[in-house]
């Protein structure tokens, strides 16, 4: 072995390296977003009884604002952060939740419904969003504690050591990777129908304004009216 081969190698190792911990950092983060967007969902009760106690209007437009942001840029982060669950390579050579692909997909529902509705002003809405926080938060959750991060107790018991097995995706790879591939369909399809759902909902926006034309050929009708 040459230099160039070492250095290669030294290279290759500093590259898979990185990656696995870089990987492995997202993961172990992951649920501190959870848990810090479930906390901001869920404490809007709170942040709306403060809300009432500001009596300057300006401060309580920047404490309401402030949550929007915050709860909303969570919600965002922790999905961008979860699309590493969709890549088959790491799924089946890493020890990740079994069902983070699924958490994922309903993270993006309850996303999809602060979109489509008005979460702040429909409880209906707000009750299916917290719904589908709650299940992909669940879904992360149980596997990472008890499965991934809990695998070096698994001796102690054999029915434990079947469920760190069989909900780690790199030890019950062929599940793990249908749970994937099922899950990127849905993500698939829920994107494409907010896509459509925007634009058409751009297009009834775009109809109903009137044109500079059309007004000016307006105001002369309205003034002979």
């Amino acid at each position: 072995m040459n230099a160039t081969d070492v250095q290669n190698a030294i290279s290759a190792a500093l590259l898979q390296g990185g990656q696995s911990w870089i990987v492995a950092s997202i993961v172990a983060f992951l649920p501190a977003l959870w848990t810090m967007a479930l906390m901001m969902h869920l404490g809007r009760p709170y942040v709306l009884r403060t809300l009432r106690r500001i009596g300057l209007r300006l401060g309580a437009d920047v404490w309401w604002m402030s949550y929007l942001l915050i709860r909303d840029a969570l919600l965002l982060i922790t999905f961008g952060l979860s699309f590493i669950f969709f890549n088959p390579s790491l799924v089946a050579n890493l020890a990740f939740p079994i069902t983070a692909p699924l958490a994922a997909l309903f993270l993006l529902l309850a996303l999809v419904v602060k979109l489509a509705r008005r979460v702040d002003d429909d409880v209906n809405a707000f009750r299916l969003a917290t719904v589908f926080l709650v299940i992909g938060a669940s879904l992360y959750y149980i596997p990472l504690v008890f499965s991934v991060e809990a695998a070096s107790q698994a001796t102690t018991s054999q029915g434990y050591a079947w469920f760190v097995t069989n909900f780690t995706s790199n030890t019950n790879q062929i599940v793990a990777l249908w749970i994937m591939w099922i899950s990127l369909a849905g993500v698939a399809v829920v994107t494409a129908w907010l896509f459509i759902h925007a634009l058409t909902n751009a297009t009834r926006t775009m109809a109903k304004q009137v044109t500079p034309t059309e007004a000016a050929t307006r105001e002369p009708a309205t003034a002979a009216q």
